[in-house]
């Protein structure tokens, strides 16, 4: 039996210095395969408490809804992950999220902090993988929202929050499953890169949260 964990971070908004941003959120989805279909069994959130830019930016709370005051009561990064990796527990495990720009967070992260990138194993694009099943070109890439409206799905929650956007990533990784390759790899292997995409975004929907913890069962 299979095990999935669609993650989602969330970062201090930098303007045009991405890959100096900050993790300050991470919620994710863990899907367990059973008889061939993902099912939802946990949920995981934590904020983060920044590792090089203590101050939020002025655009930060604005985009995302984190205070300081979150993050200044959250735990350090090395903390977060630890009890991330604590609540994946001892299987193995495919790391999946929407786009490859949180891979690449985390991997700078660990490396920032001396962590070892052997967590980062099996990492799947559900972006890239749901864009090459509906799209001739790859380069322009869905957004989450978008995605959603083709595969007439609602989007549960606020966007840009963690947990919600690693819950409708997890939905269209359910819809999608079936017609997806299921890759493994090894990313204290591969090159560090800068992700160069284009993404085609539309208008987000807002629906009370109660509605992801009712969907999860948590209510």
């Amino acid at each position: 039996m299979s095990t999935y964990i669609i993650f989602d971070l969330e970062f201090t908004v930098v303007r045009n210095h991405h890959h100096l941003a900050d993790i300050i959120e991470i919620g994710a989805i863990k899907c367990r395969e059973r008889d061939g279909t993902p099912v939802i069994t946990d949920r995981f959130q934590s904020y983060v408490k920044p590792s090089r830019q203590y101050k939020l930016t002025p655009e930060t709370t604005p985009f995302t809804g984190i205070t300081q005051e979150q993050v200044d009561q959250a735990p350090s990064f090395p903390e977060m992950l630890e009890a991330f990796l604590e609540w994946i527990g001892d299987d193995v495990y495919y790391l999946c999220a929407w786009g490859p720009d949180d891979k690449y967070q985390m991997i700078q992260h660990c490396r920032y902090h001396n962590i070892p990138l052997d967590c980062l194993q099996k990492y799947n694009d559900i972006q890239l993988a749901f864009t090459r099943l509906h799209s001739p070109d790859h380069r322009q890439r869905f957004g989450l929202k978008r995605a959603l409206d083709l595969l007439q799905l609602p989007f549960v929650g606020e966007p840009h929050r963690a947990l919600n956007d690693a819950f409708n990533t997890a939905v269209i990784f359910s819809s999608i499953f079936p017609n997806i390759i299921i890759v493994e790899n090894n990313a204290a292997k591969e090159q560090l890169y800068v992700s160069e995409l284009v993404y085609s975004t539309g208008q987000e929907e807002n629906l009370p949260f109660s509605q992801l913890a009712k969907l999860l069962g948590m209510a």
